[in-house]
Formats: C-alpha cells, sequence, structure tokens
C-alpha cells in the first residue's frame, strides 16, 4: 500500500520530488558509464579538499513596469539579484562570504527598451528586451542573467583552485572541478530498475555515475546521493543530484562524486533550523541570507522608484 508523509520542507518553497516527465529523455541517459552491472551504494571519500566554495544568486522582483506607447502597453518588470560565495577553509575551519555582486536589471516586452530613472544611491537599472509579452519571458530574461553571473563566478573561482559547489545545475560544461547541487527532483533520469538503488542509500553514499544527455550538446555526469538518514521519511528524503562536467575524465569525475558524498553530509542543515533541511546545505543558506541584506529592503526600494519615475514625468511636463 501507497505510503503519505507530509514533507519537511516549509511548504512556500514548493516540493523537493516534483516528478515532471517532459524533462526526462531515456534515450539519452547511459547508467553505464561507470558500472555496467548490477548498481550497489558507493561510499563517499572525503580526500580532504582545503577549500569548498558554495556559490548561489538570489533574486527579487522589485516592481512591474509599463511602457504607454500609442499602439498601446508594453509590460516589463524591474529586479535585483545578487551572486556571492561562501568559502568553506576547512584547516581554520573558517567560512567566509565572498566575491558578493548586486545587479539591478529592467526587462521589457516587445523588443522595446526603456531607461529607468535612477533611484538613489545603488538603484540603478540597466535596462534590457525580449521579443515577447509573456510575463514569464520578462522573468526568465531576469533569471537567466542571474544564473549566467553565478557560472561565471563559479568559473574563476575553480580555476584559482577552489573546489565549487553551485547550487542548481551547472551552467559552463568547462572542464574545471565543480559540481552542480539540485536540491529538487524534476525528471525521473533512471529506469525502474535502478530506482531502487536510489531508496536504498544511506547517509554519505551514492549511486553509481550516469551520464545526462549522451549525444548531445549538454552532456553532463550526474549521481544521486543521500544527505542525511532522517527519522520517518519517504524513500527519497534527504537525497538530492549532483553533476559535474562530461569533459571531464571519468577518473576525475568520479573522485568528484566521491567527495561530494562524503563532504556534503557534514553541512547538511537541521530541520529545526531550515525550512528546507537537509538539502538547503547551512553554508548556502547563510550566504542566502547576507545576499538578501546586500539587495537591500524592498519596501524602502519601490518606494524610491516611484518617486524617482514620478519625478522623471514631472520633469518632461507629463501628469503623474
Amino acid at each position: 500500500m501507497a505510503e503519505l508523509f507530509v514533507e519537511a520542507w516549509a511548504p512556500e518553497y514548493g516540493n523537493p520530488f516534483e516528478a515532471d516527465v517532459d524533462l526526462a529523455d531515456p534515450d539519452k541517459i547511459d547508467d553505464t558509464v561507470e558500472i555496467e552491472g548490477v548498481w550497489e551504494p558507493i561510499p563517499g571519500v572525503d580526500d580532504g579538499v582545503a577549500t569548498v566554495a558554495f556559490v548561489d544568486g538570489v533574486r527579487r522582483v522589485d516592481a512591474r513596469l509599463t511602457i504607454d506607447e500609442p499602439t498601446g502597453p508594453i509590460p516589463g518588470i524591474c529586479g535585483t539579484y545578487a551572486v556571492g560565495a561562501a568559502c568553506w577553509h576547512r584547516q581554520v575551519p573558517r567560512t567566509d562570504i565572498e566575491r558578493v555582486r548586486v545587479e539591478r536589471l529592467a526587462v521589457f516586452g516587445h523588443g522595446a527598451v526603456a531607461p529607468v530613472p535612477v533611484a538613489g544611491p545603488q538603484i540603478s537599472y540597466r535596462s534590457e528586451s525580449v521579443s515577447g509579452t509573456d510575463p514569464e519571458e520578462l522573468v526568465q530574461r531576469f533569471h537567466g542573467a542571474m544564473r549566467r553571473a553565478e557560472a561565471v563566478l563559479s568559473e574563476t573561482l575553480a580555476q584559482e583552485g577552489c573546489f565549487v559547489v553551485a547550487d542548481g545545475p551547472i551552467n559552463d560544461l568547462s572542464a574545471t572541478e565543480k559540481v552542480g547541487f539540485i536540491k529538487t527532483h524534476r525528471a525521473p533520469y533512471l529506469s525502474a530498475e535502478r530506482i531502487p538503488v536510489v531508496a536504498s542509500l544511506r547517509r554519505g553514499q551514492r549511486t553509481p555515475l550516469f551520464l545526462i544527455g549522451r549525444d548531445g550538446a549538454f552532456p553532463r555526469y550526474s549521481w544521486y546521493q543521500r544527505l542525511a538518514d532522517l527519522p520517518g521519511g519517504h524513500s527519497w528524503t534527504g537525497v538530492v543530484r549532483a553533476e559535474v562536467s562530461s569533459h571531464l575524465d571519468l577518473a576525475t569525475a568520479r573522485r568528484i562524486a566521491d567527495r561530494t558524498t562524503a563532504v556534503l553530509p557534514l553541512v547538511a542543515s537541521e530541520p529545526q533550523v531550515e525550512p528546507r533541511a537537509p538539502q538547503n546545505l547551512v553554508p548556502i543558506a547563510a550566504l542566502e541570507r547576507r545576499l538578501r541584506r546586500h539587495m537591500g529592503d524592498p519596501l524602502l526600494i519601490n518606494r524610491a522608484l516611484r518617486s524617482a519615475v514620478a519625478r522623471q514625468r514631472r520633469a518632461v511636463g507629463v501628469s503623474p
């Protein structure tokens, strides 16, 4: 009989398991790249990596915008995003928040671009456009800008010798030591005979590697691992998926997978202090809090933006 569970995640964050079969293509999954025969859980190996850089970004829509054209209104949004890294220096031990970057962006539809007046110190938006007018397209352009900034920071830190754990799928497939850390499950990447291995994982264990996007433009090695053994949870509670570039050789990918499987449970969050435990890692949660502070107070920014737009309208002789 199927069992029902209430997720430990706070409801406003959705569900850590959101099946979306449209995202998976079984013909492009190779689950024999590491082990061709029977799968069994593989224990992680902590190789003593000195510095782990957790990279993440946060975003916020500050206001909805409209360009009033004779042919009709053109929708837009303006928002703020921030990216940065929580660098865990394991030998000290100490975690520092570094490389914080805050950007403000306005996105308009119909290919239109309008300057957004400066609303105050450090409240200046650059403008971009998309061809459509669907609000989701505007948000996706904004989100994509943040993800590109995360990818640039991840690659920079990896080239400087850090082991990078980036929150979300990896966007840069260069052969550097960076891991994409995926907290939610939106696609059944494994076959029915492989999926039970995920359920059998214990804390600090992983599945064998499998290749996503075989013969495609963006192939990457991936694996499932369990961050924590939580009492009362279902078979996938505490399970996350991770991925690395397939431009790495297989031996390096296996070493990174073993390291990630052993190290990440050390920084898994606790349900009593984090609404997305254990998946939202402690350094990432701390980074998100710091980034939101750098973004500024949303109510003050919205008020300043409204005042700046009103002043601009008065300056050109348009009634508010």
